[in-house]
């Protein structure tokens, strides 16, 4: 259900964000979820399906022409702006908005796959806090090896769940230990699972990390 269009500006203003689970206002927690890249808000948020979570409102913002930047999130930034400027954008002001209506920071959770978890983590070090949890499905941090090695800010032992096959062909898995690494550098708690010859996807044990730390937060 389609139930706002986002606020922020660049590339991807005025793209629909979509919702499901618990009503906003008055949600216990709220996750934001990104889809990757040639998905869609609808597809990322199926999975709120499998996540058994009362009281948690699900929203997914959609990237204009389903890409929230051009290039490979290995490449350079610069490659990826103002694309990528604006998909932090948009992510930024849905939590803002979430806050807003009741909930605070330390139980919204931010949940991406492929491309998405590359923001979700991006996100995250961009505008360190303690947030309820990050959860980064075959993705990580974007930018150069130089620039990803440079973060600084306190996650304050935020909650970060990383999921990745060791051959996935979009996703090295060197930028996946180099996330886990500066993430846990600023503070966060990551819990990093490689798995063996998995292709480029969700599986059912990233699914259990997800639904335990909806738990988490959800009991505060």
């Amino acid at each position: 259900m389609q139930i706002r269009e986002t606020s922020a500006g660049g590339p991807h203003a005025g793209q629909p964000v979509y919702a499901a689970g618990a009503p906003l206002d008055g949600a216990r927690a709220a996750m934001v979820m990104i889809h990757g890249r040639g998905g869609s808000a609808p597809d990322i948020l199926s999975l709120s399906e499998s996540l058994e979570a009362p009281g948690l409102a699900f929203l997914a913002p959609q990237a204009a022409g389903s890409t929230w930047y051009p290039h490979r999130f290995i490449e350079p930034t610069r490659m990826n702006e103002p694309h990528l400027s604006g998909a932090l954008e948009t992510v930024r002001d849905l939590v803002a908005a979430i806050e807003a209506a009741g909930v605070p920071a330390e139980r919204i959770l931010v949940l991406g796959f492929s491309q998405g978890a590359c923001l979700a983590t991006e996100f995250a070090v961009r505008f360190p806090r303690r947030y309820g949890g990050v959860v980064g499905l075959s993705g990580g941090l974007i930018g150069s090896d130089g620039e990803v090695a440079v973060r600084a800010g306190d996650l304050a032992g935020m909650p970060v769940i990383l999921g990745c096959s060791d051959v996935d062909f979009h996703i090295p898995l060197a930028r996946v230990r180099e996330t886990t690494r500066v993430l846990t550098e600023m503070g966060a708690e990551v819990a990093e699972t490689i798995y063996p010859g998995m292709g480029h996807g969700i599986v059912e044990d990233e699914v259990r990390q997800v639904q335990a730390l909806v738990r988490r937060v959800l009991a505060g």
